[in-house]
Formats: structure tokens, C-alpha cells, sequence
């Protein structure tokens, strides 16, 4: 485990299913803003690089990061985009410290996707235009099928789904940023309208506005910002073939290899327990048992067991998604692998609020998904 590179500003705005009263920007300049007022950097000065994650098809227009610099201070300063997850956004920033690029980086991502009026369309449009898309139908139903399959597979049941979103949804209402903390039960979900047989509506995570900046730093600058740094020991990525027809439907190959380059990069050999708490993408409810069981954090056929006895719960043996997930607290598209990260770095500060978790923790896995149809994926370790 090499201490090289921490999280040392965490800044987010509050996560709602619609956002009038802002712009994409103005999202933007606050949770930058927050995350600058939390490392105590002035951004002009001390701040040597800008990443921002997203895609042009979720902005609605093209070339989307010659509209960045501005609000998040990086007007005439090295500022990239990633095309993809937030997460692999920490990845570059990790890269660009490790190879003496830069000494300090801001890593932004963000959801503005109530302006977007043709979210099943965008989603259409990344299927293979010969052999997918002409299928029709809203593409949510691959994540039926996959779905179908898993439970199949790994012995894990519709009844273990709708406790993933019982669990979730009640831990969302202990976080502020929240949008859908609710109290449900199992018959509640088992009762809610199937959707993409057998994904029911509440299997579904809904979409949310809102903006994440997380400001890392060298081992040097780390100690000289703050006195509680959030060292990022692992990370890794990975793209699973984009063919539908080639994909072993049963697991998640792509967080099966992220999470091994992660582990390997932090030292961890025995997973489930090695690690004190996950924060996993649960965009859809089986999601959360198929990538505890690809990260190692349950074995094969395993996850549903372990989570009848409790030991995901927040006060379980292993909490996962103690901050609601994208279940409790939305769908953050691209933003929602930062989302992920920024809720484990919270964790390990002792900052997480009323979600925060009794017992101390000293490590936690972050791991993400770009959600359909993808099958890419990205994880971080992070310790104190």
C-alpha cells in the first residue's frame, strides 16, 4: 500500500430530480466552489489541473468542454475531459500527479439531465446501430435480461432485489443530499409496476441533477493542505465488449477486472475482509448484489445470503451503499462513479453526517458502472 495521492477537497450540491432554478454551470461553479472552501486552495494559485467527466450526448450539444473552463476556474489552465465515469476521471488525475504532471487536480463531474428531453433516445443511440438498435424498445430491457439471467445464476432472488431497494432507500433518508430517502417494503416493490420483465419500477434508480468536484494532491501537497488526508491506494477500469451477444450475461466481468487492478494496486488479497465498506453502482437493484459478488466482497451465488443476514446493512459487517446509492439518493449519469468515491472519502474523514458510519473504518472500495449498455466500469480503494 503506497500512500502517493490523496483526496484532500470534497464539494457537492444537492442532488434533485429537477433543477430549474440552475444552469449546467451554475452547478458546476458550486460544487467547485464547496470543494476549493474545503481544501482551503485558492484555485487560480493552487490548483495546477482541471478534469471534467462527461458526454456531449447528456449536455445535448457537442464539443461540451470548450463550455468548462470558466466555472470551475480553469479559463487558461490545462483543463481535459473524460468521456466517461467519474471515477476514471480520479484515474487521469491519479496519473497526471504519479507522472509529475501536475501536484494538484480537480476532478468535476456532473448531471443536468432534466434539460435532456430525449433521454431514451441517447440511450438508443449507443446500441449497435445493425443488430441492436433497430430492435426498438426502450434499452432498459438489456438490463431485464441481465437481470433474468444473474438471479438465474447466482441463486440470488426477486425478493433480494427489493430488499436492496428497502435498504437503500431507508439509508437515503439520513443523507442531505438525498432525493428519493423514503421508507418502503418488500411488498411495496414487489407490488410496483413491472417495467422490463423482471425489473419493477422501483428496481429502477431515477435520474437526478446535481454536481460533485473532488481536489486531489501529491503525497507533499497533501500534507500541507490538510491534516486528515483520504489517500487513494488503488485504482483500476475496464470496458467488457460492447456486443451484446459476446457478454457473459451472468456476472460483471468489467468490475471483476477493475476491482482486481484496484486491489492489486492497494495490497488486497482477501476482499470481503479487507475492506471495511463499499459504496457500489446500484442503478438497478440486482446491480448492487452481481458487483458485490464481481468485487470479491461476497463469493459466487453468495451475495443474497449475506444480505438476508444483515451484513450490508449500516450496521452490518460490510455496509454497502450506507449513503443510498443511486436507489436512494439518484441517478447521477456520468457524475454517479464520483458520487460513489466522494461517499467513501466522506466515510473515512468521520464527515458523512447522519449517515455516517458507528464503527471505524479505515477502508473502503468505490466502484462504478456507465450503465446501459455498457459494460464499463471503474473502482477505487481508498484508506486513512
Amino acid at each position: 500500500m503506497k500512500k502517493n495521492v490523496a483526496v484532500v477537497g470534497i464539494g457537492n450540491t444537492a442532488f434533485r430530480p429537477k433543477t430549474d432554478e440552475y444552469s449546467w454551470k451554475e452547478l458546476m461553479y458550486e460544487a467547485a466552489s464547496r470543494a476549493y472552501d474545503d481544501a482551503g486552495l485558492n484555485v487560480r494559485r493552487d490548483i495546477d489541473s482541471f478534469i471534467t467527466c462527461a458526454e456531449d450526448y447528456w449536455e445535448g450539444f457537442s464539443i461540451y468542454d470548450e463550455f468548462v473552463p470558466d466555472q470551475i476556474g480553469a479559463a487558461m489552465r490545462s483543463c481535459c475531459t473524460v468521456t466517461g465515469d467519474g471515477i476514471q476521471g480520479l484515474a487521469l488525475a491519479y496519473m497526471q500527479i504519479m507522472s509529475g504532471a501536475a501536484e494538484t487536480v480537480a476532478v468535476e463531474s456532473h448531471s443536468k439531465i432534466s434539460d435532456l428531453l430525449t433521454y431514451d433516445d441517447v440511450l438508443a443511440f449507443a446500441l449497435d446501430p445493425i443488430y441492436n438498435r433497430p430492435l426498438g424498445g426502450h434499452p432498459h430491457y438489456i438490463a431485464g435480461m441481465e437481470m433474468r439471467r444473474f438471479l438465474r445464476d447466482s441463486k440470488c432472488t426477486e425478493k433480494d432485489c427489493a430488499r436492496v431497494v428497502v435498504k437503500n432507500r431507508t439509508n437515503a433518508l439520513k443523507n442531505a443530499s438525498s432525493a428519493y430517502g423514503t421508507k418502503l417494503t418488500e411488498d411495496d416493490v414487489k407490488k410496483s409496476a413491472q417495467v422490463f420483465s423482471p425489473l419493477r419500477q422501483l428496481d429502477v434508480s431515477n435520474l437526478v441533477d446535481g454536481g460533485i468536484v473532488m481536489v486531489l494532491a501529491s503525497a507533499e501537497r497533501a500534507k500541507q493542505i490538510t491534516d486528515n488526508p483520504i489517500w487513494m491506494t488503488g485504482v483500476g477500469w475496464s470496458s467488457d465488449t460492447p456486443w451484446l451477444e459476446n457478454r457473459d450475461w451472468g456476472r460483471a466481468e468489467y468490475a471483476q477486472l477493475a476491482t482486481k487492478m484496484a486491489y492489486k494496486m492497494a495490497g488486497i488479497k482477501n476482499p470481503s475482509s479487507d475492506i471495511d465498506f463499499a459504496e457500489v453502482d446500484d442503478k438497478f437493484s440486482y446491480k448492487e448484489l452481481q458487483h458485490i459478488e464481481a468485487a470479491r466482497l461476497a463469493r459466487k451465488g453468495e451475495a443474497g445470503k449475506q444480505l438476508r443476514k444483515g451484513r450490508f446493512d449500516a450496521q452490518g459487517r460490510l455496509p454497502v451503499n450506507v449513503s443510498g446509492g443511486s436507489l436512494g439518493c439518484g441517478n447521477l449519469i456520468e457524475a454517479a462513479g464520483l458520487h460513489r468515491a466522494m461517499e467513501v472519502a466522506l466515510q473515512l474523514r468521520g464527515h458523512a453526517g447522519r449517515h455516517q458510519i458507528k464503527k471505524v473504518v479505515k477502508r473502503g472500495l468505490a466502484l462504478s458502472w456507465r450503465s446501459v449498455p455498457t459494460a464499463s466500469g471503474a473502482a477505487v480503494v481508498m484508506e486513512v
